[in-house]
């Protein structure tokens, strides 16, 4: 009898324990990033009463006699089942889509989360907005403008006060030269920029050949004219066929070609190292009723210097992108994502992080969609595993387990007065 209330009250602080589990796991219903907790329970040892024996040539064999002890914890393991995506309107909010947990460099060293609410602090580094701790990922090496990932996980610092331009690489004139044009030369004037975000004007001047009713010679000049000009080639000539369509290659002429390739330079001091590319692959020269050429600059990807406007985040890969108010954008980094083979051995540490434990094994860092690891789903939060429906029948069950246990006492209890009132 007094063993059975012993392994009652065993029962009795199991259940508790188990109660416990279902209670955090529904606190923690609406907690980003939130991994519900299972418990499994697990006997006691069992006293043997009697020990087994073999069969006899005449008998049969015994079976050992054992009376259980009571219950015990067997472990409460850690569910990293996938949480629902909640949409949150947020560029920095990030969640992910498969196995993987962002890094977190804290004062007890790196933790690994699921919660994904980034923001910036007053340094410019890019944290999780609840614990202030600083995501971990690679930087953009600004010699070689990319993203090394075999070199070490480090902080993400963005410079929101920078700014940036974009000179023009490749301009393009569409129109048509008309061949009774009597306004020859025709002129347009347009503006290109430097790589200091500057406006370049170019004047681009078509003469209608007095020889050679085929060919329309250009030249290409600044203004004013001290504000410009290199070139590999800023003049040459355009041969048209009989149809009005331009020639685009002549073998007779190796050094023909239906473009302009101009450096820029410019008195602001800006070095433009790459040529510009005039093209004018587009332009037609057909007889129209009006007698003149109508030609214009339809295209030109140079932009004016533009300053940072927003940090987002890039779907899939996790790269962090600077965007400018000139419309350009600029990679400034990318996040990291840690796989553990064994994730329910990590120790939770609060905050919905968890640390590496001897028996999660270390971590296995790398970018994300490789390695095994999930993807990066921007402008989205993961939300709490807890099935609620599962954790309300859990709780019945916790309640009638302990209530059952309680019966068992009592029932000891009575069975030990009547043993009493043997003696009168």
């Amino acid at each position: 009898m007094l063993r059975s209330m012993f392994t009652a009250v065993s029962a009795l602080n199991l259940h508790q324990s188990y109660l416990d589990v279902i209670a955090d796991n529904l606190a923690n219903a609406n907690t980003p990033g939130f991994k519900a907790s299972r418990i499994l329970f697990q006997d006691q040892i069992a006293q043997l009463m009697s020990p087994a024996s073999g069969p006899t040539p005449i008998m049969g064999g015994k079976n050992p006699t054992q009376v259980g002890m009571g219950v015990q914890i067997g472990s409460t393991l850690s569910l990293f089942t996938q949480g629902t995506l909640q949409a949150t309107g947020r560029n920095q909010d990030v969640s992910i889509q498969g196995d993987g947990f962002l890094l977190y460099k804290s004062t007890q060293g790196t933790q690994y989360s699921r919660e994904g609410s980034l923001s910036l602090d007053a340094a410019g580094y890019l944290v999780n907005s609840s614990t202030g701790h600083r995501v971990q990922g690679w930087k953009l090496d600004p010699i070689t403008g990319t993203i090394d990932m075999n070199t070490p996980v480090n902080d993400i610092q963005a410079e929101m006060n920078r700014s940036i331009a974009k000179a023009t690489a490749n301009a393009t004139v569409t129109g048509n030269l008309n061949p009774k044009d009597v306004t020859s030369p025709a002129t347009i004037t347009f503006n290109v920029y430097d790589s200091l975000g500057a406006p370049q004007e170019i004047k681009v001047s078509f003469t209608h050949s007095n020889t050679d009713p085929s060919k329309w010679g250009w030249t290409a000049t600044p203004t004013p004219p001290a504000g410009f000009v290199d070139g590999v080639n800023p003049s040459g000539t355009l041969k048209f066929d009989t149809d009005g369509q331009i020639i685009l290659t002549d073998p007779t002429d190796l050094n023909y070609h239906p473009f302009a390739s101009i450096t820029l330079t410019s008195t602001t001091g800006a070095t433009n190292t790459k040529p510009m590319i005039l093209d004018f692959k587009n332009i037609t020269a057909l007889t129209t009723g009006a007698n003149h050429s109508d030609v214009a600059m339809t295209y030109q990807d140079g932009v004016v210097a533009g300053r940072v406007t927003d940090l987002s985040i890039e779907p899939n890969s996790g790269r962090v992108i600077l965007q400018f108010s000139n419309g350009l954008s600029q990679a400034l980094g990318q996040l990291a994502l840690a796989r553990f083979n064994n994730p329910t051995g990590l120790l939770r540490k609060g905050n919905t992080s968890f640390a590496e434990s001897l028996s999660s094994g270390s971590p296995n860092v790398g970018a994300a969609t490789t390695g095994g690891r999930g993807s990066i789903t921007a402008g989205y939060l993961e939300g709490s595993n807890v099935d609620m429906a599962n954790e309300f029948t859990n709780m019945i069950l916790a309640q009638r387990g302990f209530q059952a246990q309680t019966r068992v006492i009592t029932t000891s209890d009575e069975m030990l007065q009547e043993l009493v009132n043997l003696k009168r």
